[in-house]
């Protein structure tokens, strides 16, 4: 499911089930917080991170999940213990992003410094579809970016934005056409890791202080309130017609 190699000072993390969109098991996670750890041991002072096949990351892999018996706060856990330790990675941190970025894929956006997406990539919460609510950070970076209006219209709505719009709302950096996005990622991670990396950390170090506060309270938050609402009729009726490939027939209770 991960793949990951080191060229020269530069470590490339793939996300590699591109048959099911990269969409991440808890096995997924625990490997993918592993490759983390490798980079790191092998020093590298810049990171790419990305997805194979169309999309980035569609989220968690609830294919074969009873939501029944789901261990939802053991999964957000892991994911939110992989989220700070990408957040906290020595050295600059890139993302290229395509297709579907969405829940835990929308998490590890979060947690890299620098993202990338292509025009025609899907940012935002489908967790409407599935009674469940979005998670990974992912209201902190809407409230921040688009505020509390458009976060609650996306929100409610299932709406999703492209690599285009998010990036004109400020949730990401810079937009390219698909073709060009990996090329010109794994460029300016080369660029950066031949620069000075201390005074990359001393400023990146100075930006995860002035967001952390907020991003990893609601992050507890969002685990907690996902973990209450696995009891109720409508997540388990999402669960169930997501995996039937059907429409929900949601209750409100």
């Amino acid at each position: 499911m991960i793949k990951s190699t080191v060229d020269g000072a530069v470590a490339e993390i793939v996300l590699d089930a591109p048959e099911k969109l990269n969409a991440l098991s808890l096995e997924a996670i625990s490997e993918l917080d592993a490759a983390y750890a490798e980079a790191e041991a092998a020093g590298v002072r810049a990171l790419v991170l990305r997805g194979e096949g169309r999309a980035f990351c569609a989220g968690r892999d609830i294919a074969g999940v009873d939501p029944a018996t789901d261990d939802v706060l053991g999964y957000l856990g892991a994911v939110e213990s992989l989220m700070r330790r990408m957040a906290a990675f020595p050295a600059p941190t890139f993302a290229a992003v395509q297709g579907a970025c969405l829940g835990v894929g929308l998490g590890l956006a979060i947690a890299t410094d620098v993202v990338y997406v292509a025009k025609t990539a899907k940012v935002g919460s489908p967790f409407a579809n599935i009674g469940a609510m979005l998670d990974s950070g992912g209201h902190a970076l809407l409230y921040e970016r688009v505020g509390a209006h458009r976060a609650l219209d996306l929100i409610y709505t299932g709406e999703l934005l492209s690599g285009t719009e998010a990036v004109e709302a400020g949730l990401f950096s810079r937009a390219f056409a698909a073709d060009e996005l990996l090329d010109f990622t794994r460029e300016r991670a080369a660029k950066v890791a031949a620069g000075p990396t201390q005074a990359f950390l001393a400023s990146k170090r100075l930006i995860d202080r002035l967001r952390d506060e907020a991003l990893w309270r609601v992050v507890a938050e969002e685990n907690r309130a996902q973990a209450e609402l696995r009891d109720t009729a409508d997540y388990r009726e999402g669960f169930a017609a997501f995996q039937e490939k059907r429409t929900p027939g949601f209750t409100g209770s």
